[in-house]
This record gives structure tokens, C-alpha cells and sequence, in this order.
């Protein structure tokens, strides 16, 4: 009797036992799936987008056209108006000016940084994608998108890296006046100067550089009906012409002139003495490469917070099926493009508003816990976290983890072993 009692209650035992164990696992596969909505691991960059799709807009495609209407109606109640607001009326903006200094040297010294720790920690680098690994061995996570990667399963071909596979700086277009000629044509793409969008950037933030001549202005310009026109220098005449030209390089010249010197001497002595650094022995001296790696990590940050504060102000554009970059107020006309759907656009990109990641390439690697431990399995990637190649790498150099990138790492997430992975979940 006591039997039969059980067996009838057994039932509702198993269902409550069944959806407690299904509730636990959906918990838990939603903690550690990096698609999921819960806040402690939403950072975890999502896998690479399929390259017919376009990037996503920054801002809200009604918010842009929003933007335009209240333009196009103020152009018309107002044809002709003198622009105030910088940089928009060819003047810098003061406050600007000394962090564009910070973010130019920030850049600089995260270079000088990488290239003395590269040769110390292993970089690998697929040799048909541009996929980046931090350790001796490479990954055996299946995600290669090269060519004949169907052939391979999607496995990676690893090579040894290079300072350039760890942070890249995709390159644009120098601008000599970015408001009275803010657009390269087709014909142009030869004798314009070809620069890191990054630097660029500081440059018409107010960095000056003899190698890049910018044209500084000392008055605001006019917008007539959406178009800009420089009065200055059509109604004054000749002589007028080379004072305000005199004026502009000697205010130029005066902009963060200490700053200037500062890079200047940095450059001379930090690539001067970065070959004898190259080839000093690895004994003993796991306290400098920590320093040096505090200091790249220390650079990578002001670098980024820096061009974010600038960006702020100063537009930069982006192709939204490409990785090409404009910094200037529109995008270049050069028919380059060959991403998806180019045919119809004659080769032309489709410029949008460009984030942080498409000025700065960050790299985002697997991170590994050792990088002498066993090659990380394919199965068991959805345990693993990631990390921009730069912090990857001075975080074995003996960098302490960021706060920021604590739960993109994973780092409290203990992956099981390679048997035990049927009976996690």
C-alpha cells in the first residue's frame, strides 16, 4: 500500500525534479552564452557579421533624419549665417587642442611599447584571416572565414605575429583645409597623403606636424545655403593675404609648442635606443617587461579615451560594408570600395558615423589562462572570454587585469575538461 502511494506521488516528484533541473541549466547556459541579456557578461564581443550585412548605425537611423530636416529648415530660414560653433567653422577647439597632444604621444609610446614586447610574448597570427592569438600555440577554435576555409573545417593556419596583428590603425586621407576642400575625389587618390586615421585625427584637433601641413584659420567662415565660403580671403587683398598667412603658421606654431618638443625628443630617444632593448636577454628582467607592459596598457587607455573626447567634436566616417575611414566633416569620393553591393554604388562607399573599434582596430583574442597550457578546444568555447590583443598581451607581460575587461576574460569561469564536457550541461 505504502508502495502504491509512492508511485502515485512519483509523478509530480519527477516533474518538480525536471523543471528544477531545467531551470538550473538555463540559468546557467544563459550565465555562460555571450548572446545572452545578462549584464555581467553582455560585453563579450559577438562573433564576426556576415560581410553582405551592414555595419549597425551608432545613432538611430530617426534620430539622423530627424537631424537633417531641422538643417535643411534652418538653411532656409537662414541662407546665409557665420558660423560659430568649432570646428565646424574652421577654428580649433581650445580645449582640445593639448589632448590631442596626450592621444599623438599616448600612440607613439604604446608603439615604442609593442615592439619590445612582441619578440618576448608570443604573437600568432592565421595565415588566411585576420585572426590573432596570444600564446605559443594557437587556438583550435574553428571560426576562419578565409579562403578554402570549408576545406580546413575553419581551421586556423598559424604563423608568427607582428606589432601591426596586435592594434591596427587603419589609414585615410590627409586633409590640407578640412572645411574649404573637406572631400578627396577619384582623380585625387595619387598625390593626397595617406596617413593613420588616428593621427590624423590629432592633427586637425590642432597637432602640428611639418610633414603634414594643415591650413589654420584666425576667422570663422560663412555657410550660403549649405555651402561653406571663406570671405576672409576673397575680400582682403594681397598683402592682407600673406599677414593672416603669417599670423595663422605663427599661431600654429604656438599651439603646444612644449608639447611638440616633448614628442620630438621622445621619438629620438625612444627609437634610438629601442634595437639595443631588442637585444638585451630575458634573464632577470621580469620586472622591466612589467613596467613596460603597465606602461603600453597605461598608453592604450589614454589613446582611447582620448580619441573618444575628440571624436565628440570631430566627425569620423566609416564604410558601412568596409573598414575604410575618413576623419573630416564627409567621406571621400574614391571609388575603391569592393564589399558587398558595390556594384551599384559605383564603387563608392556607403559612409556612416565610424565608433571607437573602426578608428582603432582593438583585435579582440581568446584569452588564455596559461601560455604554456594545451591549445584551447573547440567544444569548449563558450567558456572562454576574450580581450583586445593589447590588453592580452600585457596582461601575461605582468600587467594587472583591468577592472573594464574582468568579465569579458572570464576570468571566474572555470572551464571543464575536454571529457567532462558532455556532463556540464
Amino acid at each position: 500500500m505504502q508502495r502504491r502511494i509512492v508511485s502515485q506521488n512519483s509523478p509530480s516528484i519527477k516533474f518538480s525534479f525536471r523543471f528544477t533541473q531545467t531551470l538550473l541549466f538555463s540559468s546557467y547556459n544563459q550565465t555562460l552564452t555571450p548572446d545572452s541579456d545578462d549584464p555581467l557578461y553582455s560585453d563579450v564581443p559577438k562573433p564576426l557579421r556576415d560581410k553582405s550585412e551592414r555595419k549597425p548605425y551608432p545613432t538611430p537611423m530617426k534620430v539622423l533624419i530627424q537631424r537633417a530636416k531641422e538643417e535643411r529648415e534652418s538653411r532656409k530660414a537662414e541662407p546665409v549665417k557665420l558660423l560659430e560653433t568649432p570646428p565646424d567653422n574652421g577654428l580649433l577647439v581650445p580645449e582640445l587642442v593639448h589632448v590631442a597632444y596626450q592621444v599623438y604621444r599616448a600612440r607613439h609610446s604604446l608603439l615604442s611599447a609593442l615592439w619590445q614586447l612582441v619578440p618576448v610574448i608570443p604573437v600568432q597570427r592565421c595565415r588566411f584571416c585576420s585572426e590573432v592569438h596570444i600564446g605559443h600555440v594557437g587556438h583550435e577554435i574553428r571560426t576562419c572565414t578565409g579562403p578554402k576555409s570549408g576545406l580546413r573545417s575553419a581551421t586556423h593556419v598559424w604563423r608568427k605575429g607582428k606589432v601591426s596583428d596586435v592594434v591596427f590603425f587603419p589609414k585615410c586621407f590627409h586633409l590640407h583645409d578640412r572645411v574649404g576642400k573637406p572631400r578627396v575625389v577619384h582623380d585625387e587618390r595619387h598625390s593626397v597623403t595617406i596617413v593613420p586615421a588616428i593621427v590624423e585625427l590629432c592633427v586637425q584637433a590642432g597637432v602640428d606636424l611639418e610633414k603634414l601641413p594643415t591650413k589654420r584659420r584666425t576667422k570663422p567662415v560663412y555657410s550660403v545655403e549649405g555651402r561653406i565660403v571663406d570671405f576672409e580671403s576673397v575680400i582682403e587683398n594681397d598683402e592682407m593675404k600673406s599677414d593672416i598667412s603669417l599670423n595663422s603658421e605663427n599661431l600654429g606654431r604656438q599651439l603646444e609648442s612644449s608639447s611638440r618638443g616633448k614628442i620630438d625628443e621622445m621619438e629620438n630617444s625612444d627609437f634610438s635606443k629601442k634595437s639595443d632593448q631588442l637585444n638585451q636577454s630575458n634573464d632577470g628582467e621580469g620586472e622591466n617587461l612589467r613596467e613596460l607592459s603597465i606602461r603600453a596598457m597605461d598608453s592604450w587607455f589614454e589613446m582611447i579615451s582620448g580619441a573618444k573626447k575628440i571624436m565628440e567634436k570631430y566627425s569620423v566616417w566609416t564604410c558601412g560594408y568596409c573598414p575604410e575611414v575618413q576623419v573630416g566633416p564627409k567621406g571621400h569620393k574614391v571609388r575603391m570600395c569592393k564589399a558587398s553591393k558595390h556594384q551599384s554604388r559605383n564603387g563608392l562607399h556607403a559612409w556612416q558615423e565610424a565608433t571607437m573599434d573602426d578608428l582603432v582596430g582593438p583585435n579582440y583574442v581568446w584569452h588564455v589562462r596559461d601560455l604554456n597550457g594545451p591549445a584551447l578546444d573547440n567544444n569548449l568555447k563558450r567558456y572562454y572570454g576574450k580581450a583586445p590583443a593589447v590588453v592580452e598581451l600585457c596582461v601575461h607581460a605582468g600587467a594587472p587585469v583591468p577592472d573594464q575587461y574582468r568579465s569579458m576574460m572570464r576570468l571566474d569561469v572555470v572551464s571543464p575538461e575536454c571529457d567532462e564536457f558532455d556532463l556540464v550541461a
